[in-house]
């Protein structure tokens, strides 16, 4: 069931995200502090600036932060997305750094069309999303992950860029 922000959103979230303080419940206490700074920093906005956003203020947490800019719409009208930023937790998981590559070439998570998708609906919506998944890498290890993606705007309603947090571990799932 997603739980949502806004009774009459125009476009449905994927059932596993969730979209509201929900997520609060059940989350990782560090996805949880996240979450908490980028409420405070927004105030009564729907998502505050890069500027506003100070890394020294979470230290603890950037292995696991991803800093990804909106770079447009492709020709299907899909966001373009791009590593700014990648934390070393995430450079050590992909086993190299995708700073600067666009998500296309540089992601990890279950599949492309899945991390594509989690990127473009808080670029089309302007909120945030919380996505715990489990899933099996192309290596065939299965990952319990939990992923905070946070909407950044210049302009206070354009989505410029997104901030990622997750919390990723070796699932003790197994068939």
């Amino acid at each position: 069931m997603v739980e949502s922000s806004s009774d009459n959103q125009k476009n449905k979230a994927s059932p596993r995200y969730i979209t509201s303080r929900a997520l609060l419940a059940n989350c990782h206490p560090k996805i949880a502090e996240i979450f908490h700074y980028w409420n405070r920093k927004r105030g009564d906005r729907r998502m505050p600036s890069r500027s506003e956003i100070a890394p020294e203020d979470f230290v603890s947490h950037l292995p696991g932060i991803l800093l990804v800019d909106v770079e447009g719409l492709d020709r299907n009208g899909v966001g373009i997305f791009r590593y700014r930023v990648v934390g070393t937790e995430e450079v050590a998981l992909r086993g190299y750094d995708p700073t600067g590559r666009d998500v296309r070439e540089g992601f990890f998570g279950p599949s492309l069309e899945d991390v594509i998708e989690c990127y473009d609906y808080v670029r089309r919506e302007g909120i945030f999303i919380y996505d715990p998944l489990e899933y099996e890498t192309p290596d065939g290890r299965w990952r319990d992950e939990s992923t905070i993606f946070l909407p950044l705007s210049e302009d206070g309603d354009t989505v410029s860029q997104i901030m990622v947090y997750s919390i990723k571990r070796d699932s003790k799932f197994t068939f």
